[in-house]
């Protein structure tokens, strides 16, 4: 994948003490301030420490949670918001069916079954989900893409 330009909102939570709706709830009413957008997706990112390994994920592991939008250039961030690039490199797309309830699964399934029987490993680097034409805020039918990042073993 190449590089993405994004331009969003920000917070450092744990999944414990999960504020994404807050984060969400608080970039959304602010959306169309952002020009020159790129597509019609809103990405969610998931950024952790530089030593952090996802082996060691835990309810209490903090990482830096992102909504935001893909743009064409760092130009004309409104306040408030902030510029992030998400670097280029490899990365394992999924495709996760149901609302959040299944979520969890979804990436369970990833972490203990794809991942390890796989050529690959985890490769520290942002983590999103791509929400598209067919997301549908906590719906059986919605539908998102969650690209991993790896590297060969």
């Amino acid at each position: 994948m190449p590089a993405k330009k994004i331009v969003g909102k920000s917070m450092n939570m744990c999944l414990s003490e999960n504020r994404t709706s807050e984060l969400w709830r608080s970039f959304m009413v602010r959306r169309n301030e952002v020009l020159n957008r790129i597509g019609d997706e809103y990405y969610s990112i998931s950024i952790y420490a530089p030593d952090f390994h996802i082996s060691h994920m835990n309810m209490e592991t903090e990482f830096v949670k992102w909504a935001g939008v893909e743009v064409a250039s760092a130009d004309d961030v409104p306040n408030e918001m902030e510029f992030f690039e998400i670097p280029e490199g490899l990365y394992a797309v999924f495709i996760h069916k149901g609302g959040m309830e299944a979520f969890g699964a979804t990436m369970n399934h990833i972490f203990s079954e794809w991942l390890p029987t796989s050529e690959f490993e985890w490769d520290n680097r942002p983590q999103f989900e791509v929400l598209g034409k067919k997301y549908k805020n906590n719906s059986d039918d919605s539908e998102e893409a969650v690209w991993i990042p790896i590297r060969k073993k």
